[in-house]
């Protein structure tokens, strides 16, 4: 049967099936983990999970690493709890449990989106642990970030609820082609990711991470130094409405001091077209730099 006929929910429990369920500072959530190696975590942002992942991490697995990504609190197939703290610095702390959880020692970052932020908070913490970090398509330069149009009404605390409710498949989808994706990904697993952002709570915990931003010239500086720590490479969808190369893929290469930006042919979620092209440049720096 192909993803053509599949549906959205189908596609959910493939994607469930395909990784294991773990608990790290008392939350349970999900993680696509396969190969054997280095350790390469791939950590997403929003509206996304794990599940933007599932072509990179066996594309990186058959390149000779063990590739893992996870699903934040809030998002995906984690758990979504109330009391939570959904802001950059809390998801950090928690990814900060959620790789001792896992048995990583020393392990390669990629990053995503809100993973920009969120990876950095976690290489802040364990500063010694990480060997490298691959920049997709996120923020660095926060201070003062005003988000894209697409997602600022998910921040306000009124409209941000309605403004999901009337996030349907068929929104998101079209959604999905003008922000996210360039090539022809079918409509089913395009429907996954909007499935996921609801699941069991309608997507307040997600809600709840949109208004937890962290733009300050504080987060602003500290990301600076943990880019400027560790070897790093920039790789962007050259064609990305969202987060557009100018500026936010020419802050990346100024902070990371990367001596190029890997331009590849994708919107914003560049995993979606460019697996193989990533995970190519990934094991490249993993081999230049081993834990």
């Amino acid at each position: 049967m192909t993803h053509h006929r599949l549906r959205s929910r189908d596609l959910v429990a493939r994607h469930e099936a395909s990784g294991r369920r773990f608990t790290a500072a008392g939350i349970s959530s999900f993680t696509l983990d396969q190969g054997e190696g280095e350790a390469v975590l791939c950590l997403h942002g929003v509206p996304a999970s794990s599940y933007l992942y599932r072509a990179l991490v066996p594309a990186l697995a058959e390149r000779g690493v063990r590739a893992l990504a996870f699903d934040l609190p809030g998002l995906g197939l984690a758990d979504r709890p109330a009391d939570f703290d959904y802001s950059w610095t809390g998801l950090g702390a928690w990814a900060a449990a959620a790789v001792d959880a896992l048995g990583l020692g020393r392990f390669h970052l990629v990053v995503h989106d809100i993973g920009g932020p969120v990876g950095f908070e976690l290489a802040a913490r364990t500063p010694d642990r990480v060997a490298s970090m691959t920049v997709l398509n996120t923020l660095v330069e926060v201070d003062g970030f005003t988000k894209p149009w697409v997602m600022r009404p998910f921040a306000l605390p009124l409209i941000g609820p309605a403004y999901l409710a009337a996030l349907t498949r068929p929104v998101s989808r079209v959604m999905m082609r003008r922000q996210g994706v360039l090539g022809p990904v079918p409509g089913a697993e395009l429907d996954v990711y909007v499935d996921l952002l609801k699941r069991g709570d309608r997507g307040r915990a997600f809600l709840r991470i949109m208004r937890g931003f962290e733009t300050t010239a504080a987060k602003q500086r500290a990301y600076a130094e943990v880019l400027a720590r560790h070897p790093a490479q920039v790789i962007w969808g050259e064609h990305d409405p969202t987060l557009r190369l100018d500026p936010y893929g020419l802050a990346a290469q100024r902070a990371t001091g990367a001596p190029q930006i890997h331009l590849l042919p994708g919107k914003h979620f560049l995993p979606e077209d460019n697996a193989p092209a990533i995970a190519d440049l990934v094991a490249r720096l993993v081999e230049a730099n081993p834990g």
